[in-house]
């Protein structure tokens, strides 16, 4: 239940295990990435901000002993860091918040 709620299930899914609904939600949501606009995907992950906490393989992967945020988490945050992250929606380089 922790999972957001952004696409249906697929009728012959043989498998509805937390690690495949996230397989299933980043495949959706690469789709979403490379489709729509910032304004789209920013609506998409809005309902999610407050989630209080971060899915692994979700929002987050282990990378070399260091955390890397993924997109959609970038997303529920609502701004670009400025911080030039690896998976930044925005692809800004090093932009801060009020610029």
């Amino acid at each position: 239940m922790a999972l957001p709620n952004i696409l249906p299930l697929e009728s012959n899914a043989n498998c509805l295990c937390q690690n495949c609904l996230i397989t299933q939600i980043n495949t959706f949501l690469a789709l979403q990435y490379q489709t729509q606009p910032v304004e789209t995907l920013l609506a998409l992950a809005a309902p999610y901000q407050s989630s209080p906490s971060s899915i692994a393989g979700l929002d987050y992967t282990i990378e070399q002993g260091f955390y890397v945020f993924s997109s959609w988490s970038h997303l529920k945050r609502g701004y670009c860091c400025g911080n030039g992250c690896k998976h930044c929606p925005w692809k800004f380089k090093n932009r801060s918040r009020s610029s």
